[in-house]
């Protein structure tokens, strides 16, 4: 009888156990990180229940933060201005490990495969690649080039099909795709003359296309990814022909994957537009008028919307474009200082940081209706673990 009554205490204790274990087990699908970036800061939240789990101190500079995410969505990988590169736990809400790599960094991605994390250099410019794992360092690949060999900055770097990263070059005015097959010998080929300081870059969703803006002339720069021997060409070269540009106070985005119904939105330098161009033949077929020079122009992911947050001194007013229509919908004011939009996953809540208000804004998308508000110490960058899924990010 003694020997029943243990074993049923022993097999009571491995339920009490088992039950505790499960009850701190948990997915990552519905968590993503904001970006307290005055803090060094990132604060680790859950989208479902549209609050905060935990923060993770110790970032460094974060005043230009990107944030890209590990294969299985358990780690982000934060990208920081004093060219900090650090491996968050988003489960463990703890540094796994951090490197000084560079001297300013603004941001990097993950190869296809998950093993490699490049980073994008502004100072001393160049690219770096890291074991995903270790962030042991796997190879160097300075951005010198011309005739003069001077460093450049590298910006709107990229993942790509193929185990490839994609880069531009700011000040070479050359976009860069680089085979990272063997990462500790990686092979690049360089395309030159692309244009005036390419500012930044996306990858469609589909992975077929390397987008660059131009910030010193009109344009932008197209790379088939599928057919790189035919080089880069140029499209929309004349879309502020005979215009007088005003100042920019913000530099554009393209990383916001503007693409919906097969059409790209695009934020115009200088201008209160937002270009619409058909991807299938890259020409412009439709420019929006918006309320200020768009910084973010970010599609929602059933495509039936576009969001677009605005530079000083707009910066407190977000517009919603229809994609149908393509016309503003709707004008709202959710805080001051909106510097980062993002969805959740299938779009039905987008979340809104409001730097100046110490807040992140939650919005749901079909009423426009605001459903919450978090407090974040200065919040800039919002990035979801459903980027790990996506090309390009």
């Amino acid at each position: 009888m003694r020997c029943v009554e243990r074993f049923s205490a022993v097999l009571a204790a491995f339920a009490l156990a088992v039950a505790a274990q499960a009850a701190d087990l948990r997915g990552t699908g519905d968590l993503g990180v904001v970006v307290e970036r005055a803090a060094g800061r990132l604060q680790i939240v859950d989208t479902t229940a549209r609050k905060a789990l935990s923060r993770v101190d110790g970032l460094g500079d974060l005043s230009h933060a990107s944030v890209v995410f590990s294969r299985d969505a358990r780690y982000a990988f934060v990208f920081g201005r004093d060219g900090g590169l650090t491996k968050v736990d988003i489960l463990e809400a703890r540094i796994v490990r951090r490197v000084i790599q560079a001297g300013n960094s603004i941001g990097g991605a993950v190869s296809q495969d998950g093993r490699v994390v490049a980073a994008q250099n502004y100072a001393p410019g160049g690219i770096k690649l890291f074991d995903a794992d270790t962030l042991e360092l796997l190879a160097d690949i300075p951005a010198t080039s011309g005739a003069d060999g001077k460093p450049s900055k590298v910006v709107g770097l990229a993942d790509a099909p193929g185990r490839r990263f994609v880069a531009s070059l700011f000040d070479a005015g050359e976009i860069w795709v680089i085979d990272a097959r063997n990462p500790r010998a990686p092979a690049v080929e360089r395309h030159r003359n692309v244009g005036r300081q390419p500012y930044d870059g996306l990858v469609t969703p589909d992975g077929r296309w390397y987008l660059a803006g131009l910030f010193g002339e009109d344009g932008l720069a197209l790379l088939d990814l599928w057919h790189t021997e035919r080089g880069v060409r140029r499209v929309l070269p004349d879309y502020g022909r005979g215009e007088e540009p005003l100042p920019v106070y913000k530099m554009p985005h393209l990383r916001g994957w503007a693409i919906a119904g097969g059409y790209a939105w695009l934020p115009a330098i200088g201008r209160h537009e937002v270009l619409v161009v058909d991807t299938r033949d890259w020409r412009e077929v439709a420019r929006v008028p918006v309320a200020g020079q768009p910084v973010f122009v970010i599609a929602r992911p059933d495509a039936r919307q576009v969001w677009v947050n605005f530079a000083f001194p707009d910066s407190a007013r977000v517009q919603v474009i229809d994609a149908e229509t393509r016309s503003v919908a709707a004008t709202l004011s959710p805080g001051r200082a909106i510097l980062h939009m993002e969805f959740t996953p299938r779009g039905e809540e987008v979340w809104l940081s409001a730097r100046d208000d110490d807040r992140v804004v939650v919005i749901d998308t079909a009423t426009l209706a605001t459903v919450a508000s978090l407090p974040v110490a200065g919040p800039s960058g919002i990035f979801f673990t459903s980027r790990a899924a996506r090309i390009g990010f």
